[in-house]
């Protein structure tokens, strides 16, 4: 029974300045540090065969801080644009509160959270989910089928699109699904790939 483990990066400098993130490449924030060093602690039984993160660095450094917590130094890591964050386009850099008073609350909620609607010139999270989805299936997919435990280290939406997949959601259920910083998420699944436990740890 292979395992499945999500992680999305600690804070990041930006999140704690409520701002935009997507593709820019923020370092993370002194709590972000602590986070990713809480999550290696979380998972320092736990024995991976791989692990995937994005092409920014928030990611990046928070696997590594996991990694070194749980001592796994040899643990093979690879690392694709496909993981990355949404692109936020336009919003990029902005306070969020400071465009919830230019565009309207219900406005930022559909440009965060909805599923087909996009920022002007970024990603819809069904944008994200058309790099993240192919990526799962060509590289993590095969390598849980082999029976190998997976972590997996990115970003809020680049896992709600994957979390969306793996547990069936739909278009509504996703506007209400958020990934907390920092905290492991884990999926035990049978040779099918069928969930037979999913927990926060």
């Amino acid at each position: 029974m292979p395992n499945l483990i999500l992680v999305r990066h600690g804070q990041s400098q930006w999140n704690l300045e409520n701002r935009f993130t997507g593709w820019v490449d923020i370092d993370l924030s002194q709590l972000g540090i602590e986070e990713a060093h809480e999550a290696g602690k979380k998972l320092k039984g736990y024995k991976f065969d791989k692990a995937y993160t994005s092409a920014l660095v928030r990611a990046q450094k928070t696997l590594d801080i996991i990694i070194e917590e749980m001592g796994a130094n040899h643990l093979p890591v690879e690392k694709d644009k496909a993981l990355n964050e949404r692109m936020y386009g336009d919003l990029q850099g902005l306070n969020k509160d400071e465009t919830r008073k230019k565009f309207g609350d219900e406005q930022v909620k559909l440009w965060r959270r909805s599923y087909d609607v996009a920022p002007p010139n970024g990603e819809s999270l069904e944008d994200t989910a058309k790099r993240v989805l192919p990526y799962y299936e060509s590289k993590i997919k095969p390598d849980l089928e082999a029976g190998k435990n997976i972590l997996v280290v990115a970003h809020g939406n680049s896992l709600r699109a994957l979390v969306m997949f793996l547990e069936n959601l739909t278009k509504d259920e996703i506007v209400n699904t958020e990934i907390p910083t920092g905290v492991p998420k884990q999926y035990v699944l049978d040779n099918e790939l069928n969930i037979l436990d999913s927990k926060y740890l």
